[in-house]
């Protein structure tokens, strides 16, 4: 239990140092604006295999959230299929969400497993989640159906 409680703590603690700030919304990690994922283009994780900053000028709302794109040819692949490129768990930390928080996701420290995109708030958070993907995810779809409907500043007190 103290080792949940150490690394809780650090991701808190993590969140606040890089001025990260929690999200405005509650199932999906958007700006108050609803911008997700900083404006990286989501569908460029899976055809350029890099996170890619979207233009202002080429977007598209999903569920009252707004995603950039660097192309129109991405736009019309996310429109034709938004789920398929969607971060899991909103875009929030998949290894805080293991952990049953929500913590801002970093869109340039990702990773594709069994075609879903991942976000960790951090390199150091994510070398700990590379050491047992499966059993994080496990935990985080668990924990997700818990937490998914949750303010995230709740989760942290």
């Amino acid at each position: 239990m103290n080792k949940i409680k150490t690394l809780l703590g650090g991701l808190a603690l993590s969140v606040s140092l890089t001025g990260a700030a929690l999200a405005a919304g509650v199932e999906v990690n958007a700006s108050s604006t609803g911008l997700a994922l900083q404006g990286y283009d989501p569908v460029a994780y899976f055809t350029e295999g890099a996170p890619t900053k979207g233009s202002y000028k080429i977007t598209s709302v999903y569920e009252d959230t707004t995603y950039r794109f660097s192309s129109e040819a991405n736009k019309a692949t996310f429109e034709a299929d938004p789920e398929a490129y969607l971060p899991k768990y909103g875009g929030y930390c998949a290894f805080g969400t293991a952990m049953g928080v929500k913590v801002d996701g970093d869109p340039t420290i990702w990773r594709i497993v069994d075609d879903e995109l991942y976000l960790n708030l951090s390199s150091d958070i994510q070398e700990r989640w590379v050491g047992d993907i499966p059993g994080y995810v496990e935990k985080a779809d668990t924990k997700w159906t818990e937490i998914e409907d949750k303010d995230p500043a709740v989760l942290l007190q």
